[in-house]
């Protein structure tokens, strides 16, 4: 698991969001290059000399947004977006967060309870897919 730190790891990163988002799920390239990957944090899991997994963090205050997790195909119920969330919730604590929110597709709300995470709020369409708010919160470090 890695930070990304070169502009070729970005490049890695929109690879595999295009073979999950775009080309598996049928996003389109419109929704998903939404223009703030330059305003984000993004990680990289990394297995068998390949990118297996990314997430990216938008910090805006004490609140951190996780997006664009993603895990390719082969690579998931195998650990790679448990570790990708715990370095992402590291991170945002480092940062001062006291909350993180995403928007969960409907098929992963399970994967993001485990997590500690609670859905809020109706059902929303998001690029043609039904996601739920979704909510972590702990206590600000003293």
């Amino acid at each position: 698991m890695a930070e990304v730190t070169e502009p070729a790891e970005l490049s890695v990163v929109h690879e595999l969001r295009r073979a999950v988002f775009v080309l598996e799920q049928g996003v389109s390239e419109a929704e998903e290059w939404d223009g703030l990957d330059g305003e984000c944090r993004h990680w990289l899991a990394w297995a068998e000399d390949r990118a297996v997994g990314t997430a990216r963090l938008r910090i805006t205050g004490d609140v951190a947004c996780v997006q664009r997790v993603a895990v390719a195909a082969d690579w998931r119920r195998r650990g790679v977006g448990r570790a990708l969330m715990a370095a992402v919730e590291d991170a945002a604590r480092a940062a001062g967060c006291t909350r993180v929110q995403l928007g969960a597709q409907l098929t992963a709300l399970a994967f993001y309870r485990r997590l500690g995470y609670s859905a809020h709020g109706p059902v929303f369409d998001d690029a043609g897919i039904p996601h739920r708010a979704m909510v972590k919160v702990w206590e600000a470090e003293l």
